[in-house]
């Protein structure tokens, strides 16, 4: 495997932190994000609250590390964004230690670098979530076991024991369930039962169980003590019993309401665009793993792993039996995709002569590679035009790539190839392309421009929304009402409405002075009418800032 310059990496990392002058994305990122800017106001860490009602839905891990954040930097992108981009950097330095372990350096190293340039990784930092924070725990949870399957030192006991439960109190016990996947899959195969029955494990779910005491008091004390509380349209709702089985389990079993008819295969479907450029060689090492499994008969050789290939296919079995499904639910297992990934890579690349395999596969990945930056300058010159320092810089970029087509002698040219191709491209999503599609988030604008005049929160309200808009608040460091009818509108001194309920104030014979007007849409929906500029304006809802007299 060809070496890695070290400031590949460090143009990697240049690259999560340009995300920060992104502004966070309705509706989820917001969401999570106004609810941590509560919690820090607040104060109440174990008992969630979002716009001072009772929040059950996520563990409350993420909220914990955006709040202290915030605390520091203030409701802003920088408060919220940076702990998901630092555990995004610890999850690179996690896989490479995995990787290392099961392979070798080179494909450590590898492994690292194919999940920080997938297209899911890029997203993360943008859309922030809590999946970024659960996928570097697991993968650190699962460096910890080996080494300490290798090692026997206290040290990975206690990282590996602590990643599975902070794993837990930011996703659930998915945490839990994929180191048990990967070991569980590895130590069958290779009839490892003192691994499997080790009485060790039981200090490990002892010292998980220590860990998750003061979440699990939280929740009993918030909901189960508490039956009368109306929570997603019931009561008597146990907190204890959401977080460690309906949340996850649930919606296998059909006990969650949740249900958007996903089907088994929506996941993959997904990563087809989420572990781009890598897509078509994942699924070839994935097949190839489990196709030796096969041919072996169910034995694996000494030095053989099947952590990532059992852990993948386990995991993907739980996440897509599940009755509700997104696609970043399948965020958690891009490391071990990844490590596969560069083991397939290092093996063809290895190799005396050129495979059949690799020349195909430098090909699709000429191919994938190719059009990623022919999107790339469309977004620039068509979606949103008038950029033309990126333009050079794409087309620059484009350069360079095709430089690197040529040369004749580049060892590893079809992961060189990709590499290069997905940094031009997300430097150009989260240089340009982000940015402009953020202006139409008018709550963020709007949110911006009361915190920036200093105009009082406790008299503004939104008026006529659909649904309420997370980022109006966060920006505007503050809760603001929602109101739906007219009545109440004179106790308001300030208004974020829509033409609707613009229409509606005319007629109320109430009179005020537009401070902002602008337009607006839905930018976690993203549809080709509004991609392109010549039907992007139908798309567009109006909305207004007004000052009522």
């Amino acid at each position: 495997m060809p070496r890695i310059p070290w400031w590949i990496f460090v143009l990697l990392a240049g690259l999560y932190f340009l995300s920060l002058r992104v502004d966070i994305m309705e509706v989820d990122a917001t969401q999570y994000a106004e609810i941590s800017r509560q919690m820090a106001r607040t104060g109440s860490y174990l008992q969630v609250y979002q716009y001072g009602m009772d929040y059950l839905d996520k563990p409350p891990f993420l909220f914990w590390v955006s709040s202290w954040s915030i605390s520091l930097f203030g409701a802003t992108n920088l408060g919220y964004k940076l702990p998901s981009i630092l555990f995004s950097l610890w999850a690179l330095f996690a896989t490479y230690r995995l990787g290392r372990l099961l392979y070798n350096e080179a494909t450590g190293r590898w492994a690292a670098l194919i999940l920080g340039v997938c297209q899911g990784m890029f997203l993360m930092t943008n859309d922030v979530r809590a999946d970024t924070i659960l996928m570097s725990w697991v993968i650190t949870a699962l460096w910890a076991i080996k080494e300490c399957e290798q090692k026997r030192r206290w040290q990975y006991v206690l990282l590996g024991t602590m990643s599975i439960a902070c794993g837990m109190m930011t996703k659930g016990p998915i945490a839990l369930m994929v180191p048990l996947f990967c070991f569980g899959s590895d130590w069958v195969l290779h009839r490892k039962w003192k691994q499997l029955f080790s009485r060790y494990h039981l200090a490990d779910a002892l010292l998980i169980a220590v860990l998750l005491v003061p979440i699990s008091i939280g929740l009993y004390q918030q909901f189960d003590l508490h039956p009368e509380k109306m929570v997603n349209g019931e009561t008597g709702v146990s907190g204890l019993r959401f977080f460690y089985w309906s949340q996850s389990f649930g919606r296998i079993t059909g006990e969650s309401p949740w249900d958007n008819g996903a089907g088994f295969e929506f996941l993959y479907s997904s990563m087809l665009w989420a572990f781009l450029p890598w897509i078509v060689l994942f699924t070839i090492a994935l097949i190839r793993n489990v196709r030796q499994l096969i041919v072996q008969r169910g034995h694996l050789k000494p030095g053989q792993e099947f952590v990532t290939t059992g852990g993948f296919v386990l995991a993907y079995v739980a996440l897509g039996s599940s009755r509700y499904q997104l696609p970043h639910y399948i965020f958690v297992v891009f490391p071990l995709s990844a490590i596969m990934v560069a083991a397939l890579l290092h093996e063809l690349i290895a190799a005396p002569q050129p495979s059949k395999l690799y020349k195909a596969m430098h090909m699709t990945q000429v191919f994938i590679s190719g059009a990623l930056l022919a999107g790339a300058l469309l977004l620039l010159t068509v979606v949103f035009p008038g950029n033309t320092a990126g333009i050079i810089f794409c087309c620059t970029g484009i350069v360079i790539w095709i430089a690197l087509v040529r040369r004749k002698d580049l060892k590893g040219k079809l992961a060189w190839l990709s590499v290069w191709a997905m940094l031009v491209v997300n430097a150009v999503m989260t240089g340009h392309f982000y940015p402009s599609l953020l202006e139409y988030q008018g709550s963020s604008q709007a949110g911006r421009y009361i915190k920036q005049h200093h105009l009082p929160t406790d008299s503004t309200g939104e008026y006529k929304m659909t649904r309420r808009l997370h980022a109006w608040h966060y920006y505007a460091d503050g809760i603001m009402k929602m109101e739906d009818t007219l009545a109440h509108l004179n106790k308001m001194q300030y208004l974020f409405t829509n033409e609707a309920g613009k229409r509606d104030i005319d007629s109320s014979g109430l009179t005020y002075q537009v401070l902002k007007h602008g337009q607006m849409y839905d930018v976690s929906k993203l549809s080709l009418p509004f991609l392109n500029p010549g039907t992007r304006k139908e798309t567009l809802n109006d909305y207004y800032l007004l000052k009522m007299r």
